[in-house]
């Protein structure tokens, strides 16, 4: 609480000095809002970092975690990389441009000739067809794990 008030103090003291850095002013008003918030939690946990406590985690939560093994921890490059390349071409290029090279969808739109809203679909359906495939890696490896 101490945080989000200290926080809107700032905005509200600063807000003469705020200048919209795109064509939606509203957008930006919130971006440069979130950043000063943001910016005033993490000065507030470096300023009482010592107060807070920490204790040890005992030796038997990591042997839990690692007996939990998932599919994609036993999976190699090539098998994550086939993956990747069994999405159809649309889905392939967006998650790629966007998730590997870092490329934002107005920019991967410009690219592939589409539009904003097609990129980020495009996005969500790949993202979507890669977790079917690793629930089903998941529930092979389940399953022989079971069948051991």
């Amino acid at each position: 609480m101490e945080v989000v008030n200290d926080g809107f103090l700032k905005v509200f003291r600063s807000i003469g000095t705020f200048n919209p850095r795109h064509e939606n002013y509203e957008a930006s008003l919130m971006g440069w809002m979130k950043t000063i918030i943001i910016n005033t939690a993490i000065d507030h946990f470096r300023k009482n970092k010592n107060n807070y406590l920490t204790s040890e985690i005992d030796g038997s939560h990591t042997e839990i975690a690692s007996t939990l093994e998932t599919a994609i921890d036993s999976m190699s490059y090539k098998e994550i990389i086939g993956m990747v390349q069994s999405l159809s071409p649309g889905y392939r290029a967006v998650f790629n441009l966007h998730i590997i090279d870092g490329y934002k969808h107005e920019e991967i739109a410009q690219q592939l000739n589409i539009s904003v809203g097609t990129s980020k679909s495009n996005l969500a359906k790949a993202r979507m067809n890669i977790q079917k495939m690793l629930k089903e890696a998941n529930l092979k490896l389940y399953e022989q794990k079971r069948a051991i």
